[in-house]
Order: structure tokens, then C-alpha cells, then sequence
């Protein structure tokens, strides 16, 4: 005798394990949004007939050709044709998304024909000229969206200060964005023998409306003759993509314990940069001292990382920087905050504040650091003197 009741039960458990599945599987890929910038009506930057929006769609295509080569990697495109999309509709994708890493690629451009050299952003407040005028340049393009005051209410692309979302990433996603930021300027220095110009934060906007760590990379100057034909060229794009695609799969590989390089033989240093190298590594955050006076360095140390022997159970620190350079633990080299302990990774020295094993302090702690100039400082757990989720650390 047919029972319906029973079919519509064993259709629906059938549905669900099919759909659970197709969502674990789904799931179980790491998600990377490739955003190549600017795109149609909105050109870029553009010198010696050198166009940003062209370079830098072929070096996005080539990158998402590389990371596609892995099973276990997924690639969203915010574009892959020569289209105008929206800057909110570029975050709006990378969120939909629920992708894990964003990587937004630029090229830079100046009235100025010298400057050269590569640079990656990550979100941040800054007071730097020179990256507040990358955050005007690469925010401006909202102006050329249809009702951009009502969609961006309070903010003006020429003041990236008024960002309305602007705020302190969460603790992880800073500190993930530079990891990745910095693997990609090693590779485009160490493998490619561009100029590092660093890693730096700046107030762009499309990064504060993303979830999830996110860089924008600045491939080099068109508006130097020089740079801006070997980023022009099929061999320049090959080299900047591979390196990028590489920055990512190191990245993956830290943070997800998979993932390898593209296994491919390193390109030889393109003859085209001949220019003098720029020592890598560049501050990603500088402390404002009310005197501005120099801080005491020592060059070229060894440096070794300065967490405790033995740790046990769960602690808060406040990260108030990472730079390259290594400076003497004391007061007057951190605006009077004391004590400071530090740790060398991802080939940069992170300097913390205090050390607490409760969370309401290390949030009284976080607001003091703030009100000694570290404005993009920011909570980081440790368990057993290894780095911990701040939701894993709460649960302890």
C-alpha cells in the first residue's frame, strides 16, 4: 500500500543529507575574492599609455588561473571583464561570499615621474599623508556611482577619515591582513626584486566593509616609464600574479594548515628594475609621540621572541605595533607604556602591551594604549604561549 506520509519523510531525509552535504563540501574550500580595481567607465590611473584598470585585470586573472590549479581553493571575482562595478557591490560580494581572504590590486600613479616600487595596504586609521592620499585615490571612485551621497551617507572619498563603518578590526583580521601583506611584499622584493615601499594602513573603504582579512596591493608606478612598462608587460604580470598567488597559498598554508606553493621553478629578477632595492620591511603601525622625538634602535640585531618559557592557561595582550626593526623594551620607546614583550613573526616584530588574564582589563588596557597614540591597537590571546582565537580564549 503507498504511504505518502513515509515518501515525503524519505524525500525530505534525502534532500537534507544531499543539501548538507553539497554545504559541507561546499564549505570545506577556502574562499578567496579577487578584486581587480577600477573597470570600465572608471580607467584608473593612467601615464605613458599605461592603463591601471587593463594591467591590473590581466594580473587578476592570471592569479586566480594559479590558485585555481588547487582543488581546495575556491576564486570569487568581483569582476572578470572590463565592467564597472561598485565599491559597495565589490564588498558586497567578498561578504555574500562568506569568502575567507580579499585581495583587492591596484596600480599606483603620480604626477610625480620618479617614485616607484610595490606596497600592499591593510585597513587602518592613519594621520600619514602619503597613505591618505592612496586612500582619496582609491576611494574617489564612488563618485562616479549614481546616487553615491545617499549610498555612502557621511562619507567624503576626499576625507577617507569620515569612513561612517570605520572602526578597529576585529583583533584576528588586522592581524591575519598584515600576515598576508607581508608575505606578498616579501615575495614581490625577495623573488622579483622590486623596491618594498611596505606594508602600510590607510583608511580605504572597501576594506573597512569587508568581514574578513583583506589587502589592497599596490602593483608599482605607471606613472614611471620604467616600472610602468615592465608592469604593462605579459612577463611583468606573470611575475607580479605568481608572486601574489604564492603570498596567498603561504597564507592558506599558515592559517589552515594546507596548502602549498605554486609548484613552479622562481623566476629569475627581471631585468627591467634596475633601480636601487629599498630595505624591506616597513612599519606597519607607528606610535604618535606628542614630541615625535626618534625612537632608540638597534640595527641589524638578532632578534629572538620574548614570550615566556612556560605559560600556562589563557592570556591578553594589546599589540601596539609590528615593525622590522628591533627596539629596546623600554618605556620611552613606547610612549611610556610599560610592560612590553615582543614576538617575531611572519617576518615582522609584534610589540605587546601588558599581560592579563582577564579580559576587562586587557580592554582598560587596550583604551590606554589608544590614548597614547596606538589607534589601531588591539586584543590578541594566548594559550600556552601560542596565539588563540579571542572567541576561543572567552570560552576557556
Amino acid at each position: 500500500m503507498y504511504d505518502s506520509n513515509k515518501f515525503k519523510f524519505l524525500f525530505l531525509t534525502i534532500f537534507l543529507s544531499i543539501a548538507f552535504l553539497g554545504f559541507s563540501q561546499n564549505n570545506s574550500k577556502f574562499k578567496v575574492v579577487l578584486d581587480a580595481g577600477h573597470g570600465g567607465k572608471d580607467f584608473g590611473t593612467i601615464h605613458h599609455g599605461y592603463v591601471e584598470k587593463k594591467i591590473v585585470l590581466n594580473v587578476t586573472l592570471l592569479v586566480g588561473k594559479i590558485l585555481e590549479k588547487h582543488s581546495d581553493i575556491q576564486v570569487v571575482y568581483t569582476r572578470k571583464t572590463d565592467v564597472f562595478i561598485e565599491l559597495k557591490e565589490r564588498a558586497n560580494i567578498a561578504n555574500k561570499a562568506d569568502a575567507n581572504l580579499f585581495v583587492s590590486i591596484h596600480c599606483n600613479g603620480v604626477n610625480n615621474y620618479e617614485p616607484y616600487g610595490t606596497e600592499t595596504f591593510v585597513m587602518g586609521l592613519t594621520r600619514n599623508a602619503t597613505n591618505l592620499e592612496v586612500a582619496k585615490k582609491e576611494n574617489s571612485v564612488i563618485t562616479l556611482e549614481s546616487d553615491y551621497k545617499v549610498k555612502y551617507a557621511g562619507f567624503d572619498p576626499n576625507n577617507p577619515l569620515t569612513l561612517t563603518g570605520l572602526k578597529l578590526i576585529q583583533e584576528e583580521n588586522l592581524d591575519q591582513s598584515i600576515s598576508l601583506a607581508s608575505k606578498v611584499q616579501d615575495n614581490f622584493t625577495n623573488n622579483l626584486g622590486r623596491k618594498n615601499r611596505g606594508v602600510k594602513q590607510a583608511p580605504i573603504w572597501v576594506l573597512d566593509a569587508t568581514v574578513m582579512p583583506g589587502i589592497l596591493v599596490e602593483l608599482g608606478f605607471v606613472s614611471n616609464k620604467k616600472e610602468g612598462e615592465y608592469l604593462n608587460s605579459e612577463k611583468g604580470q606573470e611575475e607580479l600574479a605568481k608572486a601574489i598567488a604564492e603570498g596567498i597559498l603561504k597564507y592558506k598554508k599558515e592559517y589552515y594548515g594546507t596548502g602549498n606553493a605554486v609548484e613552479e621553478d622562481k623566476p629569475t629578477k627581471t631585468s627591467t628594475e634596475s633601480l636601487p632595492k629599498e630595505q624591506p620591511k616597513v612599519v606597519a603601525e607607528t606610535p604618535k609621540s606628542k614630541s615625535e622625538a626618534p625612537l632608540a634602535v638597534k640595527e641589524e640585531p638578532k632578534v629572538e621572541n620574548k614570550e615566556p618559557a612556560v605559560q600556562t592557561g589563557v592570556v591578553f595582550k594589546v599589540q601596539i605595533s609590528a615593525s622590522g626593526k628591533l627596539l629596546d623594551l623600554v618605556p620611552q620607546n613606547f610612549n611610556g607604556l610599560s610592560p612590553i614583550s615582543m614576538l617575531k613573526e611572519n617576518g615582522l616584530i609584534k610589540y605587546f602591551y601588558s599581560e592579563e588574564t582577564s579580559y576587562d582589563r586587557a580592554k582598560r588596557n587596550l583604551q590606554e594604549a589608544k590614548s597614547k597614540g596606538y589607534e589601531s591597537a588591539f586584543i590578541v590571546a594566548f594559550q600556552n604561549g601560542k596565539k588563540i582565537s579571542i572567541q576561543e580564549a572567552l570560552k576557556k
